[in-house]
């Protein structure tokens, strides 16, 4: 299958159609041998029923020992992962992921989450108040990117003279194959912006360890887990984590959603006569994305899946982006709809990793979309919408949209 050769090339997600690649998988070979150009075949996964087999089934398919996020080149493949010795909560299998779970959990439940509801809808009416007179923007760095930024930077106690230079970072880390982000090579970029948050994080948890405050830095420094402390590298490495998760995700979530939603107008504007769908349709907006198209595993042990024999050492990869449109399970899957019930998508994970932030990341999705409707409500594009070219990140550089011009409220 031609097509698939290139799953792990970041300009198929940026300007390619992916889509149409899964579509032909999960009808003629949903469980795919994928030969690239990449040393290493792997294993395709992108049914909804077997990707959520994988991820239930972590002892057969680990994490821990996994490549991590597919690499573009032999020469990414070759390199070693720049967070291979600094485990995070994502890259940790059972029983410690659980355990070190437990010790971060109390600070995203949702009693925990609750208490940005206000100020968060005040920053958001900040966020708008600024570009309301322009009557023009860039979306996603004008409106996308403040919200979730400034929400996990309070969590971390991140001084805000930083913030720009973790936002740097985290698109060298996270868009390293993208060449608006490169200071050098794809792997130079990556370990840069990797390691710059990992140092940073670390250095603040380490000043924070012993002490008795309560931000996500001072948890994550202090955490007890199977009777030890976490090591340093631990520390950097969930660090890391948070500021991807918080910056990255809930922004292109937020792009791409209004995106899908100024091109159904008729969604847009059922959303807009009947708020109560806003829960509905923070869901379908998170299908719709899947933030994190894959993740990946290794087989510990020879395993079947739709009777692929699938071999120890093998790799798997399991294709969010697909399962999220798999027309066995999900009605019209590609259809936009606001109201979608039931919704079966997996764009928060599934069984033991299942997002942790997913209480806030709703909540911020929703005091977002509350505010775009109510005072932009001729948004519209612009220009051309530029996406990141990854194969990890679902995410939108650029989406120029206009407006009428407002006076900011008072």
């Amino acid at each position: 299958m031609e097509d698939a050769r290139r799953l792990n090339d970041p300009g198929l997600f940026a300007n390619g159609d992916p889509d149409a690649v899964f579509k032909q998988l999960r009808r003629e070979d949903p469980v795919h041998w994928t030969e690239t150009n990449l040393r290493h075949g792997f294993w395709s996964i992108t049914k909804l029923e077997d990707v959520r087999e994988v991820y239930r089934d972590h002892v057969t398919f680990s994490t821990e020992q996994g490549p991590g996020p597919l690499p573009a080149t032999r020469e990414a493949e070759d390199h070693e992962d720049p967070l291979g010795d600094q485990p995070s909560l994502v890259g940790i299998d059972e029983p410690r992921h659980t355990q070190m779970r437990k010790a971060f959990n109390p600070l995203f439940l949702p009693r925990a989450v609750a208490r940005y509801e206000e100020s968060g809808r005040k920053l958001v009416a900040e966020i708008i108040d600024d570009v309301l007179p322009r009557g023009e923007c860039d979306f996603v760095t004008d409106i996308a990117t403040r919200l979730p930024m400034a929400i996990i930077c309070d969590m971390m106690k991140v001084p805000r003279q930083n913030w720009k230079e973790l936002f740097d970072w985290a698109n060298m880390a996270m868009g390293a194959d993208d060449p608006q982000y490169q200071i050098g090579t794809p792997i130079q970029t990556k370990e840069f912006g990797y390691g710059s948050i990992f140092r940073y994080t670390l250095g603040m948890g380490l000043e924070r360890r012993g002490g008795h405050e309560n931000d996500l830095m001072s948890t994550i420094a202090n955490a007890n887990v199977q009777g030890h402390p976490l090591h340093q590298g631990e520390i950097g490495g969930n660090g890391f984590m948070f500021v991807i998760g918080g910056l990255e995700t809930t922004r292109n979530a937020i792009s791409g959603g209004m995106l899908e939603l100024m091109r159904n107008p008729a969604e847009l504007a059922r959303l807009r006569a009947d708020r109560s769908l806003l829960p509905k349709a923070v869901e379908e907006i998170v299908r719709w994305t899947s933030p994190i198209t894959h993740l990946t595993r290794i087989a510990t042990r020879d395993a079947e899946l739709r009777g692929r024999k699938i071999r120890k050492g093998d790799w798997v990869v399991v294709w969010n982006i697909s399962a999220n449109r798999d027309e066995d399970i999900l009605y019209d899957p590609y259809r936009f709809d606001v109201g979608r019930t039931p919704n079966e998508h997996i764009g928060f994970g599934f069984g033991v990793h299942f997002c942790l932030g997913v209480h806030l990341a709703r909540l911020e999705l929703r005091l977002m979309l509350e505010q775009l409707l109510e005072r932009m409500p001729d948004l519209e594009l612009a220009g051309e919408v530029t996406r990141l070219h990854s194969t990890l990140v679902a995410g939108i550089k650029s989406m120029p949209v206009k407006f009428t011009p407002r006076r900011a409220a008072a």
